[in-house]
């Protein structure tokens, strides 16, 4: 036993490590130095075997008890846990290969325990696009979606009219069946869903010619849809129990409707705020004035003082977005203040600058000297 690497530096995991650890560095050991991945490699089936002798010991609470009090000794001729690696093998490899080597352990998806349980349905996808108000406010949409239902023919069971499911002469109708299979561990038993009647225990010899068998049919169908207020762009609404049928009397799977909002073309959304540029004139900022600011319930009120510059933001409470499915309670509206610079001025309204510059002092000189056209023309007259 003397030469016998310690269990703990086999797996590579401490003395204190649960069972969780345990097993997760098994299973990576496992599947770097499986013999069906290693073909013809000594070395990596002598670290398999000795990972999994390690992993046999140390995942069985009193063997490890024993190993921790006795060492490899533990397990000698005479010692407390004798019998040696293999003696029972009574853990499971199935649990710890389940979906890594493929059908190693019996084909198909690998050794697994069979579910020939109720089965959910499975879930579709669909997509709809609403406007940017309908998002902000909800609203009520039908969608148009193919899904499976109940054959109206053979009213679901499969079996053409006048005859019935059957026993399955496979799996004796317990949905199982069961294999050996030989590996380098000793004899390995799998059990896995009964592929001839895929878990329900029945088989259809005479088949329903509306739904080959299946019992459903394809069907388009409008469902309605309750648009939550406050929904956002890329979010998705589960439509729970639209979906596919389910499996041995499970429930039907749900609709997974993501949704896609427009943009505005003058407001800007943030989580459940809405942003908005708001033009000014030069007048307005220098002077102060009541606005009338639009917002998603229209207009609002709101004064600026005298002095306001460009950038300057102010806030609406209660403007912005509702949160989805929080009652009343919105998020703010935001408005930034840009002061427009007025185009084509009378010459009247250009005098007017110019005075209104004189009279804070600026250097009009340059102003006077740089004529557009209409001045050119003007003085060539004159």
């Amino acid at each position: 036993m003397a030469d016998k690497r310690d269990f703990y530096e086999v797996l590579g995991v401490s003395k204190d490590a649960n069972d969780s650890d345990i097993k997760k560095a098994y299973r990576k050991l496992a599947k770097q130095y499986h013999p069906d991945t290693n073909p013809n490699n000594d070395e990596a089936a002598h670290k398999f075997r000795e990972a999994t002798e390690a992993y046999e010991v140390l995942s069985d609470g009193e063997k490890r008890r024993q190993y921790d009090q006795f060492g490899h000794a533990a397990f000698g001729q005479g010692g407390p846990g004798a019998g040696g690696f293999g003696g029972g093998m009574d853990f499971d490899m199935g649990d710890i290969f389940g979906d890594m080597f493929g059908d190693f352990f019996g084909g198909g998806g690998g050794r697994r325990r069979a579910n020939n349980g109720p089965q959910k349905g499975a879930s579709l996808r669909a997509s709809m696009e609403l406007q940017f108000e309908e998002a902000v406010f909800g609203t009520d949409k039908d969608i148009n979606i193919t899904v499976s239902d109940e054959c109206e023919t053979c009213h679901g069971s499969g079996a053409a009219p006048g005859t019935h499911p059957e026993t399955c002469s496979h799996c004796g109708g317990s949905g199982q069946v069961r294999y050996n299979q030989q590996t380098i561990l000793g004899t390995v038993q799998s059990v896995r869903t009964c592929p001839h009647c895929e878990g329900t225990g029945k088989e259809i010899k005479s088949k329903c010619s509306t739904c080959s068998g299946s019992g459903y049919v394809k069907k388009r169908k409008k469902i309605s849809v309750n648009i939550p207020a406050g929904i956002d762009h890329g979010q998705t609404i589960r439509l729970k129990g639209k979906g596919e049928p389910g499996r041995n009397g499970g429930p039907r799977g749900d609709i997974l409707l993501t949704i896609y909002v427009r943009d505005h073309k003058e407001f800007v959304r943030e989580g459940t705020d809405i942003y908005y540029r708001m033009k000014i004139s030069m007048a307005q900022a220098a002077l102060g004035t009541e606005l009338q600011v639009p917002t998603l319930d229209g207009h609002v009120k709101y004064s600026i003082e005298p002095g306001t510059q460009t950038g300057t933001r102010f806030r609406l409470r209660g403007k912005g977005v509702p949160y989805i499915n929080h009652g009343k309670a919105r998020g703010d509206q935001y408005v930034d203040v840009i002061i427009e610079t007025p185009k084509n001025l009378t010459n009247r309204q250009k005098e007017l600058f110019l005075e209104l510059a004189e009279s804070f002092g600026d250097d009009v000189s340059s102003i006077k000297k740089k004529k557009g056209l209409f001045d050119k023309m003007k003085d060539a007259f004159e």
